[in-house]
C-alpha cells in the first residue's frame, strides 16, 4: 500500500447533546483539519461504514456529511477507492466577479446582497 493510498481517519468530537446535528459536527469539524493542513490533499478518508462504526453514529449521518463535503469540494469518491480530500485543482475557486459575471449575461435585472454563512461559504441572494 503506498502512502497515499493510506486510510486517515482525523479525530472527530461529537456531542449528543448539542443542537448542532451531527452530520454538521461531522462535516465542520473534517472541513476544518481538510482546511488546516491536518489531512493532507489526496488522503483517503474512512468509508462511511467504518466512520459511522467508530464515532458510533448512523452510517447516513456520515453520509451526508461527506455529501456536503463534496459539495463544498473538499472531498471526492473515486470508484473503487472511496472518498479522497480533494487536491483543489478540480474547481475555480467561485468569486464575487465570477457571479456578476453570471447575472450580467443573464441580462435579468436584480439587486444581490453578499453575504457569508456561519462556516464563512459565501452566499449570494438576488432579489
Amino acid at each position: 500500500m503506498s502512502r497515499r493510498d493510506e486510510m486517515f481517519v482525523p479525530p472527530i468530537v461529537l456531542d449528543q447533546a448539542s443542537e448542532i446535528p451531527l452530520h454538521r459536527q461531522i462535516r465542520h469539524q473534517l472541513a476544518h483539519a481538510i482546511r488546516d493542513g491536518v489531512v493532507r490533499n489526496g488522503a483517503r478518508l474512512p468509508s462511511t461504514r467504518l466512520l459511522a462504526k467508530l464515532l458510533r453514529v448512523s452510517r447516513n449521518t456520515v453520509f451526508t456529511a461527506y455529501e456536503e463535503l463534496a459539495a463544498d469540494d473538499l472531498i471526492r469518491g473515486e470508484r473503487g477507492a472511496g472518498m479522497r480530500v480533494n487536491d483543489g485543482s478540480t474547481a475555480p475557486e467561485v468569486s464575487w466577479v465570477a457571479v456578476n459575471r453570471v447575472i450580467d449575461a443573464a441580462n435579468y435585472p436584480a439587486k444581490i446582497v453578499a453575504f457569508g454563512d456561519p462556516d464563512g461559504n459565501p452566499l449570494y441572494v438576488r432579489f
